[in-house]
């Protein structure tokens, strides 16, 4: 039995792990447990020595000095603070002014506000109450399907989670010791595209269905109380008033990506800026006040602290799971899949897919992600490019029914009952959550169209075709022998011209010391 055991502790403690995920234990104790109870089942059979705990202080003591990981706490202050500036009502009202008068016009002033909540915020959560309570409403008076609508805003709400500055991607780039500006970039190109798709999504529906999309009625375009028609002065000041408001979040993206970008900054550093920019902003709207400052910071140290003890937890089922070979047994696992890695690809991405049914994008990272990375370079698979892929392959782990967090973000805010329009006195049907759920399920197509996109295509994420160097210890262990062998060999030839009795039998140090005691010679005279 004990034998039975020492052979196969790595795929017990895995299956462990998933049993208490299953049972909903919290995922940061979870790990712990898993990792300690097998540390000392592992010290217990021989199979550890008894030293492997020391480790962990050092470990723990790593992931405090992580700078990369400060970006967390600054980028989710930001988009806290930003959330409740009215930053987001400003960008709403405004462009979707602009876009009202075309079909579907409100839902691509919901995806464009989206994009750049995102760009400034990287917060889901608080891009998706924003847009529910501000948009929903003002889409369903006007005559939006509600499906439609309730997709429109999840799908838009999620793009923070690849869109830069993204927590996904700060997390994704520790966990693939990967640079946080790297994955940065390489997620840019993947982030319009699928922006774009939804943009064209809409563009569909307007042409197919023109009734679940209907444009603005004049009547309701309104700029600070004053109606806009078409004449050259109302049109002058809708452009201007759209530009002062692009002004704010465009300059705070460029404080924070653009610093990235460019090099002038690192992540770490960005996000501070932009907390910084943020508080700023607030000021200038006159929004900042010590109860808003209290409720950011709140929720600041909540999230930092949850990430922190999932860190935690995954630093002590890790170093157990490697110190028992787990990462040998995945990746014999993995790499023997038919296709390489193009196999292996299809299979992790179905994987995360069916994953993010149950766990949110930090336990995916935190559990798969160090498990997979090594198989990935084993086969030859730049990091970045696989980083971004699973970045947005989880962003369908917010999207897809029935335990999508976006969705029940949406759900909150959403009307629950019959309710009277507050402009028009109308009585309105409420959005039930199988109106929420039909809405999301064509933009998680839409993710996993870009997924198979990304794979059919790596040069869509930067450095996807990059060449990976890679050190094959096979071939290093090789080369080492047989550098051994020719130096072997050169010892054996030498030790042969030693007895050999016409060459020179010659002191390397004796000639050194004729040569100086000749040069002192030539020199006195």
């Amino acid at each position: 039995m004990h034998e039975l055991i020492a052979a196969n502790i790595a795929p017990l403690m895995f299956g462990s792990l998933v049993i208490f995920l299953l049972v909903g234990y919290p995922v940061a104790f979870s790990l712990g447990a898993c990792g300690l109870f097998y540390s000392l089942v592992g010290i217990e059979l021989g199979l550890l020595p008894a030293s492997l705990m020391q480790a962990l202080p050092l470990r723990i003591v790593g992931i405090m000095q992580n700078d990369t990981l400060l970006a967390i706490p600054f980028f989710t202050f930001m988009g806290l603070i930003l959330e409740r500036s009215g930053m987001a009502e400003d960008l709403l009202d405004t462009i979707g002014q602009l876009f009202g008068p075309i079909r579907g016009g409100l839902a691509y002033a919901v995806i464009f506000v989206g994009a750049m909540l995102a760009a400034t915020t990287g917060v889901v959560a608080a891009s998706v109450i924003s847009m529910g309570l501000i948009s929903l409403p003002i889409m369903l008076r006007y005559g939006y399907d509600r499906r439609v609508a309730s997709g429109v805003i999840a799908a838009s709400g999620t793009l923070a989670q690849i869109i830069p500055p993204s927590l996904v991607l700060i997390v994704l780039a520790d966990q693939l010791g990967q640079s946080v500006g790297d994955l940065y970039h390489g997620a840019f190109g993947p982030a319009l595209l699928l922006t774009g798709f939804y943009v064209l999504y809409v563009l569909v529906i307007s042409l197919v269905r023109p009734e679940w999309v209907p444009a603005m009625p004049a009547a309701a375009r309104t700029l600070g109380g004053r109606p806009l028609d078409s004449g050259w002065a109302s049109q002058m000041r809708l452009y201007g008033h759209v530009a002062l408001v692009l002004v704010p979040p465009l300059a705070l993206i460029f404080l924070v990506l653009g610093t990235i970008f460019l090099g002038i900054a690192t992540p770490t550093e960005g996000g501070a800026m932009g907390a910084v920019g943020a508080l700023l902003m607030a000021i200038l709207r006159r929004r900042l006040n010590m109860g808003l400052l209290r409720q950011a910071m709140d929720s600041t140290a909540r999230l930092s602290c949850f990430v922190m003890f999932i860190l935690i937890g995954s630093t002590v089922f890790s170093l157990t799971f490697q110190a028992v070979d787990g990462p040998k047994w995945v990746e014999h696992l993995l790499t023997g899949l038919p296709g390489g890695a193009l196999g292996f690809l299809i299979i992790v991405n179905l994987l995360i897919f069916v994953l993010a049914f149950f766990l949110d994008f930090f336990e995916l990272a935190f559990i798969v992600v160090p498990l997979l990375a090594p198989v990935a370079v084993a086969l030859g698979i730049d990091l970045v490019w696989f980083g971004v892929l699973l970045a947005v392959n989880m962003q369908t782990s917010f999207m897809h029914p029935p335990f999508g967090f976006a969705l029940f973000y949406l759900r909150s805010v959403a009307p629950e009952r019959e309710y009277t329009d507050a402009v028009t006195g109308q009585r309105m049907a409420p959005v039930t959550i199988g109106q929420i759920y039909r809405g999301a399920i064509p933009f998680v197509l839409i993710q996993l169209t870009l997924v198979a996109l990304i794979i059919a295509f790596p040069q869509l994420v930067s450095r996807g075709d990059k060449e990976v160097t890679r050190i094959d210890a096979d071939a290093v262990l090789q080369q080492m022998q047989t550098d051994q062998n020719a130096i072997d060999a050169a010892d054996a030839a030498s030790a042969a011209e030693s007895h050999d009795p016409t060459a020179a039998d010659e002191d390397p140090l004796k000639a050194l010391l004729e040569s100086v005691e000749a040069d002192r010679k030539a020199s006195g005279k």
